[in-house]
């Protein structure tokens, strides 16, 4: 296992979730006022995580020794992961409600209501399509930069990002609507545990740890923090609350 595929990988899986947001965001706008202005926000935000990827991604590896920089984005990684495998396994034990992409795609065109009169430049659609795609992408941003630099991989890290992200654009021109189907909360999961992997590996090799079979040991950690998560989950069923109409707990 190279350190080059599991750099796209990680890339590519993180990268495909955030995108599935971004689209739900960018098609309830199309669809609602029009196309033009939300695809000019949504080319504007790209070029603002470019430029951001690539300025962050080269001053890390540039300039931050090998060690620290392992240390720092394994840590980083750890604590990201485990956020969104904290909300995986709290979803899984029914303590709070599974993503639903249809619904926030109706919330939005609500929102933005359909049929009222535009101005010429809808500075609206062009911010809303901004914005989701901007702090949407954030999150892919860092993903990309944190698991390319860390190996020196930055760019099959960005070809994953791209990749994902051209797929997720494909389908969303081709079926117009959510992408209600994809297994989002599943995605959410895997990305958690390959994050935190990552992160766990990442953050003890910089402090000095040697890891048996190299890239292979992350496999370990892997069916290491499945058991973790399976364990949580058990325990989170066991002592949930009923959910209140909104999708929290009581």
């Amino acid at each position: 296992m190279s350190t080059a595929l599991v750099s796209f990988a990680a890339a590519f899986i993180g990268s495909l979730v955030e995108s599935v947001e971004a689209l739900t965001i960018v098609l309830a706008v199309g669809l609602t006022r029009g196309w033009r202005a939300p695809l000019y926000g949504t080319v504007a935000a790209l070029a603002a995580l470019v430029a951001a990827v690539v300025g962050f991604g080269t001053l890390m590896s540039d300039r931050v020794p090998e060690k620290t920089l392992k240390v720092v984005v394994g840590t980083l990684l750890l604590l990201f992961g485990l956020r969104w495998l904290r909300k995986a396994i709290l979803r899984a034990a029914g303590v709070i409600a599974m993503h639903d992409e249809a619904e926030e795609f109706t919330e939005t065109v609500g929102r933005l209501g359909a049929g009222r009169s535009r101005p010429r430049t809808d500075w609206t659609a062009f911010g809303t399509a901004f914005q989701g795609v901007f702090l949407e992408g954030v999150e892919v941003a860092f993903i990309v930069v944190a698991v390319g630099s860390s190996e020196r991989n930055l760019p099959a890290a960005a070809v994953g990002g791209v990749v994902a992200m051209a797929a997720v654009a494909a389908a969303g021109l081709v079926v117009r609507r959510p992408l209600a189907r994809i297994p989002e909360n599943t995605l959410k999961y895997i990305v958690g545990l390959l994050l935190t992997s990552l992160g766990t590996f990442w953050a003890a090799e910089g402090a000095g740890a040697s890891w048996p079979g190299d890239v292979a040991s992350l496999l370990v950690l892997i069916a290491f923090w499945i058991a973790a998560s399976r364990l949580a989950i058990v325990l989170a069923r066991s002592r949930r609350s009923p959910l209140r109409p909104s999708g929290r707990a009581a």
